[in-house]
């Protein structure tokens, strides 16, 4: 008999993974690759709310914690996953930059927000009010981070890559079976896709879909990136990657002409030379109306659990929940209610 089946691997069902290997236990991962937000997304770190200067739920905490997860994931999978570069925020007027001048002398935010302007010195680039400097920021690149930890996986017999039937699960007493498999526990890090989880759709789980595109500019020559309307990451080889769209309605997997558009026009006011999209691709972030994430335990069935809802901060996020969802399971260790499942049970959940 397994310890736990964990069902989905994106940047929650590998900070499960890792945990559990941690502390020794057995586990096999299924994942089909149906959701990719983890794989799309940017992967910035970035402990700031850029459009308030306000530091971010818990980042500093978070920052801590998931930075060196990463670091030991490099070590492990023996490939550079983490990119450092700093945040420019382009300013959009006096009262912004005065703005930034209070939020940088604040204790929680002053060992990140750089208090002075950084003017502009690239010929290429729109600013007429400077920029101000956030620190501690680059990204993870989550696909290729994914990819590897799904071939480790696989070298360890430990990855089904099926979609999980839900109806081919029966909870047993003290154990959960699923077709040939037998575990002590099952663990559900499926983001967006835990809606169609007929034991975890009663979370009002309301996804928000982003798009992103790629650009290549020989010109534009950037080596940090910007945060305006926009947000322009580089990638190297004048490649930058431009987004993202926050679209509450389209639930579609897709890419849209309409996301297009509204990038190329937006990072049009920005930048003043020649550019070309060369790639553009969406996912649907697992986002709560609350901005906190969905952990804990089902309310009826003692052997099943969540770890979902980290919106577009889930790289920061995942490596800190993992620890705290597992100490629940094996230590009986209570959840910060914040975080909690059981916050929404009773008004949205219904016995079977």
């Amino acid at each position: 008999m397994l310890d736990y089946i964990v069902v989905g691997l994106g940047l929650s069902g590998l900070a499960v993974s890792e945990e559990l290997e941690k502390r020794n236990r057995s586990f096999v991962v299924f994942d089909d690759h149906s959701q990719n937000s983890s794989y799309v997304a940017g992967g910035i770190f970035n402990p700031v709310v850029l459009k308030r200067f306000t530091l971010a739920w818990k980042a500093d905490e978070q920052l801590k914690i998931s930075i060196p997860f990463y670091k030991n994931l490099e070590d492990k999978l023996q490939q550079k996953f983490i990119n450092n570069w700093n945040i420019y925020r382009r300013f959009h007027s006096v009262e912004e930059q005065n703005e930034w001048f209070v939020a940088a002398d604040k204790p929680g935010l002053s060992r990140f927000l750089d208090p002075g302007l950084k003017k502009n010195t690239n010929p290429n680039l729109d600013v007429p009010y400077s920029f101000g400097m956030v620190q501690q920021t680059g990204n993870i690149e989550t696909e290729d981070l994914l990819n590897n930890y799904i071939t480790y996986l696989q070298k360890n017999d430990s990855f089904i890559n099926e979609r999980f039937d839900y109806s081919k699960l029966v909870s047993r007493d003290g154990f959960v079976e699923y077709k040939d498999l037998k575990a002590r526990n099952i663990i559900f890090c499926e983001g967006f896709g835990i809606r169609n989880n007929p034991y975890f759709s009663y979370l009002p789980l309301r996804g928000n879909k982003g798009e992103y595109i790629t650009i290549y500019s020989e010109d534009l020559d950037l080596d940090f990136a910007i945060k305006s309307s926009v947000f322009i990451m580089p990638l190297g080889n004048h490649l930058y990657k431009v987004g993202a769209t926050y679209d509450h309605q389209d639930k579609t997997p897709g890419v849209t002409g309409q996301a297009r558009e509204k990038l190329v026009k937006q990072l049009g006011s920005i930048i003043k030379c020649d550019f070309e999209v060369v790639d553009q691709v969406a996912g649907i972030r697992p986002a709560v109306a609350d901005r906190r994430p969905l952990v804990g335990a089902h309310p009826e069935i003692k052997n099943m659990f969540c770890c979902n809802g980290f919106g577009s901060r889930g790289v920061l996020i995942a490596p800190s929940m993992a620890p705290k969802l597992l100490d629940l399971m094996e230590k009986d260790v209570p959840l910060d209610s914040e975080i909690d499942l059981q916050r929404f049970t009773k008004k949205h959940y219904k016995p079977s």
